[in-house]
C-alpha cells in the first residue's frame, strides 16, 4: 500500500527543490546580471541592480566574431558526438551481448582515462598534433574531443543495452539479419531513448570543453570556449564583457537543455542512472 503524503510535506520538499535550484542557477542569473552592467559596476562588486545597459554585447560583436567560434563549437561538438556514437553504438553492443572473461576490465580501464589529469598527458599530444599539422585544425579538435568524451557515451550506451533482452536480437538472427542489420534495426531502435540522451550529453560536454580547445587551437577552429578566454588580457579581466561573452556562449546549450529535458530525463531513466 503507498504511504500518503501530507501537504505540508509536498510544501516542504517543492521548498527545498526550489532552494536547491536556485543555488545552482544562481551563477548563470548572476552573469547574465552582471553581462548588463557597466565595468565601473561590474569592478565594485556585488549588486543585483544593474544599469540595463546592452552596450557590452555590441562591443563582444563589434570586438571579436561571435558567429565564426559559434559555427565552430556547433561543428566541433555534433561532429565529435557523431563520431563517438559510430564508435561506441557497435562497441557497446559487443560487450553487452558478446562479453568476455576481459570486458569488465577494458570498461573499468575506459573509465580510468577520465581520471587522468588532462595535463599530464598535455606535451606529447601537443607535440603529435604539431608534428601531424592538426594544430588549429577542425578536424584535430574533432577527433580530441571524440577520444576524450568516448569512455563516457561507450558507457552510458553499454548501460541501455543491457536493458535490453537478449530474445529479441536471437529473433532477428533466426528471421535471417546480419550482424549489421540486427545493430542498425533491431537494437539501435529500441535504444533511441538512451542513444538520444546519450548524443544530448556528449554534445553538452564538448560544447564545455575548454582545456584542449584553448590550448589547440588559436584562431580558424577556436569554439566558443577560446572566445571566452579572448577576454582575459594582460591589462586585466573586463568583467562586465566577460560576462557578456560567456552569456552568448551558454545561451544555445541552455536553450538546447531547455527544450530536450524530456528526452534527457527519459533517457537517463531508461538505464543509465539507476
Amino acid at each position: 500500500m503507498a504511504r500518503s503524503v501530507t501537504t505540508r510535506h509536498k510544501v516542504t520538499a517543492t521548498a527545498a527543490a526550489w532552494v536547491v535550484a536556485l543555488i545552482i542557477f544562481f551563477p548563470i542569473l548572476y552573469t547574465l546580471i552582471t553581462s548588463i552592467k557597466t565595468e565601473p559596476e561590474a569592478i565594485a562588486g556585488f549588486n543585483l541592480w544593474p544599469s540595463g545597459t546592452f552596450e557590452n554585447y555590441i562591443t563582444v560583436q563589434t570586438q571579436r566574431d561571435y558567429f565564426k567560434p559559434f559555427m565552430n563549437s556547433v561543428i566541433l561538438s555534433v561532429g565529435s558526438t557523431i563520431l563517438a556514437l559510430i564508435i561506441a553504438i557497435p562497441s557497446a553492443w559487443a560487450m553487452a551481448f558478446s562479453p568476455t572473461k576481459r570486458t569488465k576490465d577494458i570498461l573499468m580501464w575506459m573509465l580510468s582515462t577520465k581520471m587522468m589529469p588532462a595535463v599530464a598527458v598535455l606535451v606529447p599530444i601537443y607535440l603529435m598534433f604539431r608534428d601531424f599539422g592538426l594544430l588549429d585544425s577542425r578536424i584535430g579538435l574533432t577527433v580530441m574531443l571524440t577520444l576524450i568524451n568516448l569512455p563516457i557515451v561507450v558507457w552510458m550506451l553499454y548501460t541501455y543495452f543491457r536493458e535490453i533482452p537478449g530474445e529479441i536480437l536471437e529473433a532477428s538472427r533466426m528471421d535471417g539479419a546480419g550482424l549489421w542489420q540486427e545493430i542498425v534495426y533491431v537494437l539501435t531502435p529500441m535504444a533511441v531513448p538512451g542513444i538520444a540522451s546519450t548524443l544530448l550529453l556528449n554534445i553538452i560536454l564538448a560544447w564545455n570543453e575548454s582545456f584542449w580547445t584553448i590550448r589547440l587551437s588559436t584562431t580558424n577552429a577556436a569554439p566558443l570556449t577560446a572566445f571566452i578566454a579572448s577576454f582575459s588580457s594582460p591589462q586585466g579581466l573586463f568583467w562586465a564583457k566577460l560576462s557578456a561573452a560567456s552569456t552568448m556562449a551558454i545561451a544555445p546549450i541552455l536553450i538546447l537543455g531547455w527544450f530536450s529535458q524530456k528526452q534527457l530525463v527519459r533517457g537517463l531513466t531508461f538505464g543509465a542512472v539507476k
